[in-house]
């Protein structure tokens, strides 16, 4: 999965499939979608009913004979012919007539740190079924990084958190390569999952499929540290009767429900560390954590982790759309790798 800038420079498209949403950039017309990765079907018909956030909406709230999909678990293309389908529909007819006029439209893409062959067989088929000749793999991490203006091609490290809604990558980038990397199979669904879960179980009470982000219902603020509400109010459902019903909820009580997929995090932070060269860690300790993804803005959780690895902890500008402005930089040519002057080639001009 590696590739040059060079091969990058020649793309005209950058896709970022993800759990949650898909992104696309144009070469030249910047970030033209962004939308969720959901669509909705007619199972009687097979006909595409809606994409995107009216998709989204669309959620728990169907007839028998709509189903709606998510073609993408974990950003790895589960249903490549959905897929390609949702992104015809999300980027429009008048943008796909631009790119078919392109006489060998390259297009690239991310791809999760380690994924598997597969995988990246599955994202390479979507786009080439929208007209692509030739595709380009990104691994996340460094799109992310570069999304974020960290200097990842200068010899000095810089540690990224890609907070995902079904993965949490986390790497130590140094001279524009992953020094050492770890991916954990929990991200802001299993945290939301967490609180689902607590609630049904403590308090009898189910939230609409509907709730954006049952964490952030639940804690405001500072949510996750100590310094947050001591209760919250949430309206949900009642499990046995079914009738809307109010409760006061202990954020306490929710923070301990949520430290199981929190702590996953924790673990490979710090396998990250044990793996990272000295050097690279000494750099680490003055330079902290950069934290991008959706699931970044959860309430508390950069402070959660400043507390937990004594590191500085920051938040991207724009988390949620890191790793596609990367690749847009990439493809624009505003990334230029570090040129070394051979040793050899300056010996011999000396000698001359």
């Amino acid at each position: 999965m590696t590739v040059s800038l060079e091969q990058l420079r020649r793309c005209h498209v950058a896709v970022d499939l993800g759990a949650a949403r898909t992104r696309v950039f144009v070469k030249g017309a910047g970030l033209v979608v962004d939308e969720p990765s959901v669509a909705a079907v007619n199972t009687r018909t097979g006909a595409l009913i809606a994409v995107g956030a009216l998709a989204e909406k669309m959620t728990g709230r169907t007839p028998d004979y709509i189903r709606v999909v998510r073609p993408v678990s974990g950003g790895t293309v589960v249903d490549i012919e959905m897929a390609q389908r949702m992104l015809r529909h999300l980027l429009g007819d008048k943008l796909r007539r631009q790119l078919r006029r392109k006489p060998r439209l390259r297009a690239a893409a991310c791809t999760p740190h380690d994924s598997d062959p597969l995988a990246q067989r599955a994202a390479v088929e979507t786009l080439v079924g929208l007209g692509a000749r030739r595709v380009e793999l990104v691994d996340t991490l460094i799109a992310a990084a570069v999304g974020c203006g960290l200097p990842v091609e200068q010899p000095t490290a810089t540690m990224i958190l890609v907070c995902g809604a079904a993965t949490t990558q986390v790497a130590v980038l140094s001279l524009g390569a992953i020094v050492t990397a770890e991916r954990m199979p929990v991200g802001g669904d299993a945290i939301d999952h967490a609180v689902i879960q607590h609630l049904r179980h403590q308090h009898e009470l189910m939230l609409p499929s509907q709730s954006v982000r049952p964490l952030q219902v639940a804690l405001h603020g500072n949510g996750l540290t100590l310094q947050g509400p001591t209760f919250t109010e949430i309206h949900g459902r009642d499990v046995a009767t079914g009738l809307a019903r109010s409760v006061t909820v202990d954020t306490a009580a929710v923070r301990e429900a949520i430290q199981t997929p929190l702590t996953a995090v924790l673990d490979g932070i710090g396998k990250v560390l044990r793996d990272c060269p000295p050097d690279l860690v000494a750099d680490l300790a003055d330079r902290g954590i950069m934290m991008v993804g959706g699931s970044a803005l959860l309430p508390g959780l950069d402070q959660m982790l400043r507390e937990a690895t004594g590191m500085p902890v920051h938040i991207a500008e724009r988390p949620d759309v890191c790793a596609v402005l990367g690749l847009g930089a990439m493809l624009e040519g505003r990334v230029q790798p570090l040129v070394l002057d051979p040793v050899g080639e300056r010996e011999r001009s000396d000698a001359d």
